[in-house]
């Protein structure tokens, strides 16, 4: 649960958007005026803050400028009327996060606090280069092996420069985490940290998000818009995937690389930014310029410094550190004690390959704690977890309870299909049994949709989208 401050002089907006946030789960503060919400602040930094721009006394840009002071890794959403985008633009190129134009999109709007939050705390939690973090709930590059003792040195070696960085890896080793590292110990820290997924947005969308455009642009541009790569002035732009990023869009980076500015869509003038950039990729880019689908000026720009993270079964002496790490992380989050793991399941977890390294490894380890009944994890709950089944043996009374439910839920099944009138009975089948995962999982949460989309591995707009189409509300879902 995050808490968010929201200063706007309206009291109807600030009830009406605060009762939708506390909806969503967070805790919510609300001021009137910029010095009761700079007041606010500085009797307790919140997790965002939503800033109107028209406010009475001291006004919005001031008001950011001294909540920006007193903590300058702080979130700021800007909200505006048409009237005063101008000044919202000016807000985010001194650091606001983003601005939301009056009147609300709520979906869009409640997706953007989600954006907001998620990069006020890789800006403001640290990620540990150690094996043992100091709090479970730390993010954390965990390893002794000498493969990650060498990333550990590297990372310090490049992070007070301000050198491009290609982070090389398979899917799911970390180089997220890398990055982070790579910005909390640099002398950007201070300045924003904004990342790109360039496979999670559409082609259409990725040239105008990291870039911006002006008004009038194309069908739809209203207004001006500043991109992610303006956002990012003065600190770090993390490119992920970027080795799936469109060549018509590659041509744009290299400008940036060359010249450090760019041009928004419909734009005529460079615009000049101060920004580092560090991207990742688990492709082979020698192949893909090879074969003309990533250039190779391009490639050479980014290749500067180059570090590789190891595939986790190169490095399985750090396997049961992981797994306690996940452990006590994931214990901490749904709020039960650590059960703790067996021998035999730590030895069983290290004979595995891991085709999807450390994150892998991560959802096995939560989803055995889901159905770990408050004793060590097991060989069989390992097994289980990983989508094997363990043989008559190994069954232990958990796992004869779960067969047991596998078998009634199979009876229910048949007895649909023998009985069944719906018309598209496979789709009434499945919306059922997706209706009744998202009750339980909203339940075990306590209506918390962010928490429960991260538990269910969907985004937060896809469990929102399910929940409409199956009537499903937070209030009767915890009740249920």
């Amino acid at each position: 649960m995050a808490e968010i401050l929201i200063v706007d002089d309206d009291p109807q907006l600030r009830q009406s958007f605060g009762k939708i946030l506390r909806t969503e789960g967070h805790s919510v503060r609300m001021a009137g005026s910029g010095e009761a919400g700079l007041a606010a602040v500085q009797e307790r930094v919140p997790d965002l803050v939503v800033l109107d721009v028209r406010l009475p006394g001291m006004s919005g840009l001031e008001t950011f400028k001294a909540i920006k002071a007193v903590d300058p890794k702080l979130p700021v959403i800007v909200m505006t009327a048409y009237g005063t985008t101008e000044t919202a633009i000016e807000a985010t190129k001194m650091g606001a996060f983003d601005y939301v134009l009056k009147p609300f999109n709520i979906p869009a709007l409640l997706d953007l606090v989600s954006q907001a939050l998620k990069a006020g705390r890789f800006m403001r939690s640290k990620v540990a280069l150690d094996a043992q973090p100091a709090s479970p709930q730390e993010d954390a590059l965990i390893g002794r092996s000498r493969a990650m003792q060498d990333v550990f040195k590297a990372i310090g070696r490049v992070a007070c420069t301000d050198a491009t960085v290609l982070i090389r890896g398979e899917s799911g080793t970390g180089k997220e985490l890398v990055a982070r590292a790579i910005y909390q110990h640099s002398h950007r820290s201070f300045g924003p940290f904004m990342v790109i997924n360039c496979v999670a947005i559409p082609e259409t969308l990725l040239e105008s998000e990291l870039f911006g455009y002006e008004k009038g642009a194309f069908t739809g541009a209203v207004s001006r818009r500043m991109g992610k790569v303006e956002q990012a002035h003065h600190g770090t732009l993390f490119l992920d995937e970027i080795g799936d990023m469109p060549v018509s869009i590659q041509a744009k980076i290299l400008r940036l690389l060359q010249e450090r500015s760019i041009e928004r869509l419909g734009g005529r003038r460079p615009i000049p930014v101060d920004v580092r950039i560090i991207a990742a990729t688990n492709r082979n880019l020698e192949e893909a310029v090879a074969q003309g689908r990533f250039r190779d000026d391009l490639f050479y720009r980014l290749n500067v410094v180059t570090l590789t993270l190891p595939p986790l079964r190169e490095r399985r002496e750090d396997i049961p550190l992981l797994a306690e790490y996940f452990l006590s992380r994931y214990a901490a989050e749904m709020g039960v004690a650590n059960p703790g793991i067996t021998q035999d399941a730590l030895q069983c977890l290290m004979a595995m390959d891991w085709l999807g390294n450390v994150r892998q490894l991560a959802n096995v380890i939560r989803k055995a704690l889901i159905f770990n009944r408050g004793f060590p994890l097991e060989n069989a709950d390992v097994r289980r977890a990983v989508g094997e089944e363990p043989n008559g043996e190994e069954l232990s009374k958990g796992a004869k309870d779960l067969a047991g439910l596998t078998a009634a839920l199979d009876q229910w099944i048949l007895h649909q299909l023998r009985h069944g009138v719906a018309e598209r009975l496979f789709d009434a089948l499945v919306d059922d049994f997706s209706a009744r995962v998202i009750r339980l999982t909203l339940e075990m949460t306590k209506g918390n949709r962010t928490h429960a989309a991260r538990l269910l591995g969907v985004s937060r707009p896809t469990l929102l989208a399910r929940m409409e189409k199956y009537g499903i509300r937070v209030e009767a879902a915890v009740a249920s």
